[in-house]
């Protein structure tokens, strides 16, 4: 009876003792959430833009009375653009943007003899603005473009004749046509930088009987801000 007694405790003690080890050795580890994936940059293209500029302008070719040539020191420029770009295919972008510089530095002149007489010839290129297309490849915030269009120039010349002591000033818009390139970066939201070259070509001017080339040779830095979501854009998931 005794030996019944102490077996009966014993196994009531086992029994209350189990579910508690088991309660123990089976708890389950603390669920952790997985790190949030995070896809490469999306860079997207399309949308407006507008921005600024700054940069240097330098003629080419102005020779005037017989090989006479207008001095070729550049002048500092400084403007604003506007455009908008859509990309598509899915590496090709393709835009249109409106465009306009202020020159500054003073007029180029010239000194010369004709026909028994001595003039002075100034020209004050004041601005250049041009009206393009673009069509660009990216490479995510990397864009290289090509543009060309219509391009129309705001000057000031004048003639005077230091002989007869007469002169003459005109005020003038020249029309012509532009081409140029570029590389934009795009190294913010929504924020995009860009170097650029650009001609500008108004033909040939003659006077006297003499004929000159009328053109531009421009450099440029510029920011421009895009009105899109623009920027690089992380998918989630």
């Amino acid at each position: 009876m005794k030996k019944f007694l102490l077996g009966t405790v014993a196994l009531v003690v086992l029994g209350t003792t189990l579910p508690a080890l088991a309660a123990d050795l089976g708890a389950r580890r603390a669920y952790t959430k997985a790190p949030e994936y995070m896809a490469a940059p999306i860079y997207n293209w399309t949308g407006f833009y507008i921005g600024g500029h700054v940069g240097g302008a330098f003629v080419s070719d102005e020779s005037i009375a017989g090989g006479t040539n207008v001095s070729r020191d550049g002048q500092f420029l400084g403007g604003l653009q506007g455009g908008a770009d859509y990309q598509f295919a899915p590496n090709w972008v393709v835009g249109a943007e409106a465009q306009y510089s202020w020159l500054a530095g003073g007029s180029k002149s010239v000194t010369f003899a004709n026909g028994g007489s001595n003039f002075t010839y100034s020209d004050n290129q004041r601005g250049l603005g041009s009206v393009t297309g673009r069509l660009g490849y990216t490479w995510g915030p990397g864009l290289l473009y090509v543009k060309g269009g219509y391009a129309f120039a705001d000057y000031k010349t004048s003639l005077f004749n230091n002989t007869a002591g007469l002169g003459v000033a005109v005020n003038s818009k020249d029309s012509g046509y532009t081409v140029g390139g570029g590389l934009e970066y795009m190294f913010a939201q929504n924020w995009s930088g860009k170097i650029e070259y650009q001609y500008y070509d108004f033909g040939n001017v003659t006077f006297l009987g003499t004929s000159f080339k009328n053109d531009e040779h421009t450099v440029k830095a510029g920011l421009n801000y895009r009105f899109n979501v623009g920027g690089p854009v992380v998918a989630r998931y």
